[in-house]
């Protein structure tokens, strides 16, 4: 793909949203999963997915795409305002999925079985969300970032998404995210790193 080689701000984001994706991607498994399996284990592992998400793409990769991305955007460009719109408030829409996917897990943890199909419902309705949330960013926002943005737009956001390269390394703490992401990865079933 030509994005992902023309700019590293573009190859931060391609790959942040292909580390999200294997979460989702885990979300759907172990919740198809626990009608069936030990339950702690899996609301333990849906935990730690809903804290991975909540504090990387919600609490840094969202906030620098509007920052950088699509401030720069706003700047050079009206033609992809109302996506931009629309992105911005899908960004809030998922901070309410994933405190609506919490409030769900902790239901199911104090009632048990009953609560799995409300359970599965946000599960899945997260995943259509953000794949389509994902689509809007790789074949709108990005094709029009490099059609539109100048070499020092560029300069900028690559800069500020250079720092996400490998975020994680800089952690010092035993939450590190990129270990919770590992560990998450190789704890999935079906786990595939």
């Amino acid at each position: 793909m030509e994005l992902a080689t023309r700019r590293g701000a573009t190859q931060v984001i391609l790959s942040e949203h292909r580390r999200l994706t294997s979460i989702v991607s885990g979300m759907l498994r172990v919740v198809d999963g626990m009608a069936s399996s030990s339950g702690s284990y899996c609301t333990m592992l849906m935990r730690a997915m809903l804290y991975y998400i909540h504090e990387f793409p919600e609490q840094v990769h969202h906030p620098k795409e509007e920052q950088y991305l699509f401030a720069r955007l706003r700047e050079r460009t009206d033609e992809i305002d109302a996506v931009i719109d629309e992105l911005r408030h899908q960004h809030e829409e998922g901070k309410l999925r994933i405190r609506a996917l919490d409030r769900a897990l902790t239901r199911y943890e104090l009632a048990g079985v009953v609560m799995l199909p409300a359970l599965h419902d946000s599960v899945y309705g997260y995943a259509d969300f953000y794949a389509n949330h994902r689509h809007l960013e790789e074949s709108v926002i990005l094709p029009g970032a490099q059609r539109y943005l100048t070499v020092a737009d560029w300069a900028e956001i690559d800069e500020a998404f250079g720092a996400n390269r490998d975020p994680f390394e800089s952690l010092e703490t035993e939450d590190s995210l990129d270990d919770l992401y590992r560990l998450i990865v190789q704890t999935m079933p079906d786990a595939q790193t």
